[in-house]
């Protein structure tokens, strides 16, 4: 969007046919926000209020088809945010950095949910600690771009599993898995392995991130080397050349 650096969630769960024509339709809202003098900002927070509340009121019950429909709902605010930033010409730093930290309040809220629901009601220790797994591997898995890039380095990968991934399979795992309340047999078994997927995927992807900055450091650091010894031969040369001029 472009008041936040990073794609969306919402985005992701969309391909380039239906953003367009849920940008068309969302489009009039958006305006209507504007003229009511409700900003992005707003929108993005109340959105993030929405997906929390929807993760971690019902899937710890137990309650996956309901949660992820809610959930669903308030992502569709990443659309409308955007739309509103594009229509008032704003993009910012500030957007970036409150869209990337609320993300990753939604992103605990999600498996935080889960997490309550296996050592609760769920009673699944195995399928507790995996959710606490993709939880903190997610978390791990953007920070490792994020102190890269800050570093100097471009990280010029994006791994098997990033975020939008991570999400869209536990997101649409969990909405089948709770059709299971309403009596379609087997679907529950849907979340386990969506959880095992992306616990593996987040791993693969950490290493990939890990060896891409561990080879970009140090081909960044045999450059500046590189380099130094070239100005360090360089500067004798230079002095030779003055004291002729001298002459």
């Amino acid at each position: 969007m472009p008041h936040g650096a990073t794609p969306t969630l919402g985005k992701a769960m969309l391909n380039k046919y239906a953003r367009a024509f849920f940008t068309r339709v969302l489009t009039p809202f958006a305006a209507f926000l504007i003229r009511r003098g409700v900003s992005p900002d707003t929108v993005t927070l109340i959105g993030t209020a929405g997906v929390v509340a929807g993760a971690l009121v019902f899937y710890p019950v137990g309650e996956f088809f309901w949660g992820t429909v809610v959930i669903t709902l308030f992502v569709f605010s990443d659309l409308v945010d955007g739309n509103m930033a594009r229509q008032l010409g704003r993009s910012s730093r500030w957007g970036a950095f409150l869209d990337s930290t609320l993300d990753r309040v939604a992103d605990g809220a999600i498996f935080g949910g889960f997490i309550l629901w296996y050592a609760g009601g769920g009673d699944d220790l195995v399928l507790c600690a995996v959710s606490i797994f993709c939880l903190a591997s997610g978390q791990v898995v953007s920070y490792t771009k994020a102190r890269g890039e800050s570093i100097g380095l471009p990280v010029a990968v994006n791994g098997l599993v990033e975020r939008a991934e991570r999400l869209v399979i536990s997101l649409v795992a969990a909405g089948f898995a709770g059709l299971h309340k309403f009596g379609v047999p087997g679907i529950q078994y849907l979340l386990p392995v969506a959880l095992w997927i992306v616990a593996v995927g987040s791993l693969v992807t950490l290493i990939q991130r890990v060896v891409t900055v561990r080879r970009e450091s140090a081909e960044a650091e045999a450059q500046a080397e590189a380099e130094s010894v070239a100005g360090a031969q360089d500067k004798p040369q230079s002095a030779s050349q003055g004291s002729e001029a001298a002459k």
